[in-house]
């Protein structure tokens, strides 16, 4: 590898990528939810944006210099380019968690907003690549089922926001009390009856 660094053999990378897809799959529905429970409607996205990276600075910060000083040997020389697109990635990322908020607060609902990012984004990800690194031959060496999969992934981000499902509708109130209990309403026939025995 170009890093330098060694990767066992086996399908251990399986399980590192599957990792991934259930913690981004879980991403857009969890902020969803903080936002919703900021109990803030108009600035309650960016206190959710605002623990967002409160958590990147756990996870993103304080875990990796653990890691690292846990490593023996490790070199502590940061060169400028690593740094300089490691710092874009994190802009770009933080970028994305606070375009999903916004969507969210203009009344997009998790399902169809995360499906839209990530269908999409792996369809920028694979152009911008592209660019950075052409393959060889150019452009003309790209074979079809490249640009089918980019079709594929904008037709499914269009049918999912198309065809959405419709959120169940609140569960109705009861106008008799009783009935709502289990206990059957007396009905007006019967209560006449009643009125004759007596």
């Amino acid at each position: 590898m170009a890093s330098g660094e060694s990767v066992g053999t086996g399908f251990a990378w399986l399980g590192f990528a599957l990792t991934a897809v259930v913690a981004w799959g879980l991403y857009g529905i969890l902020l969803h939810s903080g936002q919703a429970g900021m109990a803030d409607p108009v600035n309650g996205r960016y206190k959710a944006f605002l623990f967002v990276g409160v958590a990147y600075f756990f996870t993103a910060i304080l875990a990796p210099l653990g890691w690292l000083a846990a490593r023996g040997g490790t070199s502590w020389s940061f060169p400028a380019t690593g740094m300089l697109w490691s710092l874009l990635a994190g802009v770009a990322g933080a970028a994305g968690a606070f375009g999903v908020l916004l969507a969210f607060g203009a009344r997009g609902t998790p399902p169809v907003v995360m499906s839209i990012v990530f269908a999409g984004a792996p369809v920028v990800n694979a152009v911008v690549a592209l660019v950075l690194q052409p393959p060889a031959g150019g452009w003309r060496a790209v074979r079809w089922p490249f640009f089918a999969g980019i079709l594929l992934a904008a037709l499914g981000g269009c049918l999912v926001t198309l065809y959405k499902p419709n959120p169940a509708p609140p569960p109705s109130r009861s106008a008799h009390p009783a009935a709502a209990a289990g206990v059957p309403a007396a009905t007006p026939g019967r209560a006449g009856e009643e009125r004759i025995l007596r």
